[in-house]
């Protein structure tokens, strides 16, 4: 079979080759996909920039969701049949032809879903049922801030707190995708390079702050969150994309830094939560979990709660533009490549 194999970190030009590997094989509990599309994650560039301390040793082969064809099944396995058109979650490896994984990890597509933006209901559709219905409760009328709203995780975010009926801020980084928001339903959508949400968010909540803040940038954001933050508030932190922006050791101290320090005694005595979510973890440790999350995410796009957003598929020999086309942060929704 064909792979794309990371050689070597750094620039998205020089590190993948694509090269012929053996066809993996399947046990009891697993599942053989025919690979049809490739969803692409920006751990992926982090792994490529050597930033990522989860990713295999090189040469590997990145990759944490796809969708294709079941074309085997191990004896145990009875959720899908050969010929299911399937989404599943791969611990790396989905940048290639063919994929085994766990049956606990592979769900048949709803069929109001097409196969391409199906891809998103793994890793960033189970990440956002996760933090928002797993971690904490969204209540109707909670005020929310979502960062990078308009990416992956935060499109799916975004859904589901209107779902919940929630008063929703959201930032994002250019005005298209400011526009993409406030058409989805967003109450405030913010131009973070342009507005200071902070000063926002608490005109709008006349001084209370905000009920739950989603954020996956890290750094000062995340400092910046806790002062708005209401009595009883909830912080989840599932990434932090400020890391990726260099590499150097004053940059990831100085990032590192900006996240501030905390006692849990004051967050006690402010009724304050930080929850920290790292779906790699959950899969590793509780695989039933990401069952329930596919299970979930599933029924929600069946019910047209959840609406992939896909917004560009590449060619698996455009791998190095698709890279450079996530890491520039312009992207909205979903981005993969076609095998």
């Amino acid at each position: 079979m064909k792979a794309i194999v990371l050689t070597k970190t750094g620039s998205a030009k020089t590190a993948f080759e694509l090269r012929e590997l053996p066809k993996p094989s399947f046990g009891d509990d697993e599942v053989l996909i025919r690979v049809k599309i490739t969803g692409l994650n920006f751990a992926d560039v982090m792994a490529r920039k050597g930033m990522y301390k989860e990713a295999p040793p090189l040469p590997s082969v990145l990759g944490y969701d796809v969708s294709g064809t079941v074309e085997g099944i191990g004896k145990n396995v009875s959720n899908v049949a050969i010929g299911d058109e399937v989404v599943a979650l791969t611990r790396f490896g989905g940048y290639a032809e063919f994929v085994v994984c766990n049956e606990l990890s592979v769900a048949k597509i709803p069929q109001n879903i097409n196969i391409a933006a199906a891809t998103a209901l793994a890793t960033q559709y189970c990440t956002a049922w996760f933090c928002a219905a797993d971690r904490v409760n969204l209540y109707e009328g909670d005020s929310v801030l979502i960062h990078a709203a308009a990416g992956g995780v935060g499109t799916a975010l975004t859904q589901f707190a209107i779902h919940k009926k929630c008063i929703v801020f959201a930032t994002a980084g250019s005005d298209k995708k400011i526009n993409l928001l406030l058409k989805i339903g967003v109450n405030y959508a913010i131009n973070y390079r342009k507005e200071n949400f902070s000063e926002i968010i608490m005109d709008k909540t006349s001084g209370k702050g905000v009920n739950v803040i989603f954020d996956a940038v890290g750094g000062k954001s995340v400092k910046q969150g806790i002062k708005i933050l209401s009595a009883g508030g909830r912080m989840v932190c599932y990434g932090a994309s400020e890391m990726s922006n260099s590499s150097s050791f004053l940059h990831q101290l100085k990032t590192g830094l900006a996240f501030g320090f905390y006692n849990p005694g004051l967050l006690t005595l402010a009724c304050k939560s930080i929850i920290g979510v790292n779906m790699l973890k959950i899969a590793d440790n509780y695989p039933i979990v990401i069952k329930r999350c596919l299970d979930e995410v599933c029924k929600l796009a069946e019910q047209r709660v959840f609406s992939p957003v896909l917004e560009k598929a590449f060619k698996v020999s455009e791998i190095a533009d698709a890279h450079e086309y996530l890491e520039s942060r312009e992207s909205i929704g979903k981005v993969v490549l076609e095998w």
